[in-house]
């Protein structure tokens, strides 16, 4: 069992004893999504803290479609509740890197590596991802590898 893992269900034995409904909601909610990411496929796996961290950064895209979905339809009273869901999962995910941040790591890179012209893109998208490790979203990466490289 993961660190992380370990963590979420500590903080859940605290929003129950402390009554955190939202809190108690979320956190049973991503210690499911994790259980089942686990179980899913041909074989069983045990997460490790990064797995568990993909999971709750989907548990956190899924709430915030949802959220754009109520606002649609002018509930903005669950947009609020789906919004303070997010909030708790914030806690047991990394920042995501600024584009300040995001351009010295493509820079450096770049350097280390001497990426030039596009048919560099697969290797520097390699390498920039592995360096970034899950900081920001590959949209994000993959426009400015772009950019660079045009």
């Amino acid at each position: 069992m993961s660190d992380l893992i370990k963590q979420i269900r500590t903080d859940l034995v605290a929003a129950m004893k402390s009554k955190d409904a939202v809190r108690q909601r979320t956190l049973r909610s991503a210690i499911a999504a994790v259980q089942e990411a686990e179980v899913a496929g041909k074989e069983a796996a045990v997460l490790d803290d990064a797995g568990v961290q993909q999971v709750i950064k989907a548990q956190i895209k899924r709430r915030n479609d949802s959220i754009e979905a109520y606002n649609n339809a002018a509930r903005s009273d669950r947009a609020a509740d789906e919004q303070a869901e997010i909030d708790v999962l914030q806690a047991y995910v990394p920042v995501d890197l600024t584009d300040e941040e995001l351009g010295d790591i493509v820079n450096s890179v770049f350097a280390a590596n001497g990426f030039s012209s596009m048919k560099d893109m697969g290797q520097a998208m390699k390498t920039v991802n592995a360096a970034v490790a899950g900081r920001a979203a590959g949209k994000r990466v993959s426009d400015l590898v772009k950019s660079r490289l045009a």
